[in-house]
């Protein structure tokens, strides 16, 4: 999987691969100029994501309730 991931992100424009002929193989990855302007928006992401974690795993908890009755026994004996 990460491999595919990679090979897309390479694809896109987003990093640089370069393989060494040696052995055992090495590969090495880096940020293309328009990945490297991803880090930005990528920081941002991360960020809100740590400060809205508690609300987001609360509407989770809140989703699971509503969607599966049995949920709200197993949310109380956690």
């Amino acid at each position: 999987m990460l491999a595919q991931t990679l090979r897309k992100l390479e694809q896109n424009g987003i990093v640089n691969r370069k393989v060494y002929p040696v052995v055992p193989p090495m590969v090495e990855y880096t940020l293309t100029p328009i990945g490297k302007e991803l880090m930005e928006p990528i920081s941002m992401l991360g960020a809100w994501a740590e400060k809205n974690a508690e609300a987001v795993q609360k509407a989770r908890e809140t989703y699971e309730v509503r969607e599966d009755p049995y949920a709200l026994i197993l949310t109380e004996t956690r």
